[in-house]
């Protein structure tokens, strides 16, 4: 046993004792049991030279978000016993049995079933879209806050999938836009948009604001520029920057007018119509926001000078 520096909820005493041989943490005050679920995270074996320690690693993979039971699994399989020896038949019965009846007991509960065919959609979403892992678990980890608020009761599973991997890529800073997801999603784009509004209104989700030069590689590989008209583009986003021309506007739609702008400069022919197309915006918002543009960069940095501070004038009774 082991003492913690964590307080009781009942009494405050922060006298909490952990008993990893039971998986509890009580309180030594009052004998509240805070915790009984700890999971022994040391090695299921033993050691007694280092040799023995270096031939037995930790067997089984590190827990995971994105599997439903956080690869904390039990698994019946093989036909041996511990030495080698072949089982006999009503052994091997005996742990088929065992084995059938642990699937149904994973399955039993709702929230097992619902996590089952969320984590399932979200590996197919992430296969799609090439989503980086910490996403994924990123993604996962916002789903199942959003099961344990119960917000998930009455509607899609799949809807709130799409919108928990479009709340992660944007807490990540990942360029993955909400029609990207639900274009390849089950659900239409209205419902996954809807969810996703749910889940930031409900969560208290703090989602950090989009750079427009984290868009312009995406665009800019579409349609195929000259890595000379890219940088060009991002210089120009630079240059708006300065001047505090970038906030309150789409930046998906900032960053494909400076990208047209940078075409036109540097002679890299492209039509608005395709710029247009490879941001995802119209082409009524890409002259309007080229015109916003024009307008910053023409307008001079604005220099702050240090005004100096005039010396205090002492009083006459001084």
């Amino acid at each position: 046993m082991e003492t913690n520096t964590r307080s009781c909820t009942k009494c405050g005493s922060t006298n909490i004792i952990v008993d990893p041989d039971a998986g509890e943490e009580v309180c030594g005050q009052c004998g509240l049991v805070l915790n009984d679920e700890i999971i022994d995270t040391g090695p299921e074996w033993r050691a007694f030279t280092s040799a023995e320690r270096a031939n037995r690693p930790r067997v089984g993979m590190a827990r995971s978000y994105t599997l439903y039971d956080m690869g904390l699994s039990t698994s019946f399989k093989g036909s041996r016993d511990a030495r080698g020896n072949k089982l006999n038949v009503d052994t091997r019965n005996m742990m088929n049995k065992l084995k059938r009846y642990d699937t149904r007991s994973k399955l039993d509960e709702t929230w097992g079933r619902n996590l089952s065919i969320a984590m399932a959609e979200l590996d197919r979403l992430s296969t799609v879209l090439s989503i980086p892992k910490m996403v994924k678990e990123s993604a996962a980890f916002i789903y199942r806050q959003a099961l344990k608020a119960d917000l998930i009761r009455g509607r899609s599973i799949d809807a709130f999938v799409a919108a928990s991997l479009y709340a992660a890529c944007r807490r990540r800073k990942v360029p993955r836009p909400l029609k990207e997801i639900s274009k390849v999603s089950t659900r239409e784009h209205s419902e996954v948009s809807r969810s996703y509004r749910l889940l930031h209104r409900e969560l208290k989700l703090k989602m950090p604001i989009d750079d427009p030069m984290k868009f312009v590689s995406g665009i800019a590989s579409k349609l195929h520029v000259r890595p000379t008209t890219e940088r060009y583009a991002v210089d120009i986003l630079k240059r708006a920057r300065e001047r505090k021309g970038l906030s309150g506007k789409d930046p998906r739609g900032i960053a494909a007018a400076a990208l047209y702008m940078a075409c036109i400069e540097m002679d890299d022919k492209k039509i608005q119509k395709d710029v247009a197309s490879a941001a995802g915006t119209t082409e009524v918002t890409l002259r309007n926001r080229l015109k916003g543009l024009e307008a910053v960069l023409r307008e001079p940095v604005a220099v702050t000078e240090d005004i100096p501070v005039a010396p205090a004038v002492p009083s006459p009774g001084q």
